[in-house]
């Protein structure tokens, strides 16, 4: 009989555990809160939630003491999830409230929605409520079979179509160095904005899965069971 897939929910006291822990264990995640290296270490897989602002959200990971943990884990090149402020946490610095350093494994920054080109006068900021996938670099406009099979070969869109609807609330978003990381994006606003972000065996979502219906379930079960 094949084990349930152990994931580690780090808990960094500015998560929302509950939801994401019932929906990873709605896809069949044998889930683990994690609150030290011992816990860390002992997952297969590792996901970081958060709400919140950038410099609070790393205050908790240092008071914790937790950073040097996750990198380690990082290295095994076991996966990892970071959904929307974990996500952002994964870059070198986010500049919400002044410029703080980040966990840096994705080499980038975090900016306010305006200053990635949302004009904020016309939209309203934070971005809450529902926006549509779609691979990069198309402006949101439809692509060629070639594009839907290149979406397709990344494990955790395997069976998401472009244009699904998902579930946002942020007020900063992801600015890479290197764009050919951005795997997926949404439109807010008159701009593109990074929404699916991977690097070898890291995997961040802006949006929150746990809030998005079928298409979150399936992109939480594509990280339990296919990811990477």
């Amino acid at each position: 009989m094949k084990t349930a897939t152990c994931v580690a929910l780090v808990d960094y006291e500015r998560s929302n555990l509950f939801s994401v822990e019932a929906a990873l264990r709605k896809v069949g995640a044998d889930v683990i809160i994690a609150r030290n290296r011992k816990g860390i270490m002992s997952a297969d897989k590792l996901v970081i939630a958060g709400v919140g602002a950038f410099g609070d959200g790393m205050k908790g990971m240092k008071d914790n003491d937790l950073i040097n943990p996750i990198k380690e884990f990082v290295a095994t090149g076991k996966p990892v999830l970071g959904i929307c402020l974990g996500m952002q946490l994964f870059m070198s610095e986010g500049e919400e409230f002044g410029v703080h350093e980040g966990l840096d494994l994705i080499k980038g920054r975090v900016v306010r929605l305006e200053e990635a080109g949302v004009d904020a006068e016309k939209i309203k900021i934070p971005h809450v409520g529902w926006s549509y996938l779609f691979p990069p670099n198309n402006s949101g406009t439809p692509q060629t079979s070639e594009h839907s099979e290149i979406w397709q070969k990344e494990a955790i869109l395997r069976g998401i179509l472009e244009g699904s609807y998902v579930y946002f609330i942020h007020s900063n978003v992801v600015v890479p160095d290197d764009k050919d990381l951005i795997i997926a994006e949404a439109v807010y606003g008159n701009n593109s904005i990074c929404t699916v972000i991977r690097k070898g065996n890291i995997v961040g979502c802006q949006f929150h899965p746990e809030r998005s219906g079928e298409v979150g379930l399936k992109i939480y079960s594509n990280f339990v069971s296919n990811f990477p």
